[in-house]
């Protein structure tokens, strides 16, 4: 018996179509599309400035770009690993 080609997710552009399309069998879902998100639940209630040179803030923000973030997202998440 062949097996079934992954299904790809749709642009879904209303709830409807969403309902619709996970009320279908999702067991030939293609997983390899999707890639990590992360959710920020604390809120931010401090400031932090610092100066930088130049280069290290376009390397930076040249850096986010390629993950799809804001800038300064990824220097929280440098941070936040500096710290683990």
């Amino acid at each position: 018996m062949p097996k079934p080609s992954p299904t790809s997710v749709p642009v879904l552009t209303t709830d409807r179509a969403a309902e619709e399309f996970l009320e279908q069998d999702l067991s030939t879902l293609d997983f390899a599309q999707f890639k990590p998100m992360r959710f920020e639940a604390l809120p931010k209630s401090a400031r932090l400035t610092m100066r930088l040179p130049e280069p290290l803030i376009a390397a930076l923000k040249a850096r986010a770009k390629e993950r799809g973030i804001p800038y300064q997202r990824l220097i929280r998440e440098a941070l936040e690993q500096a710290l683990d």
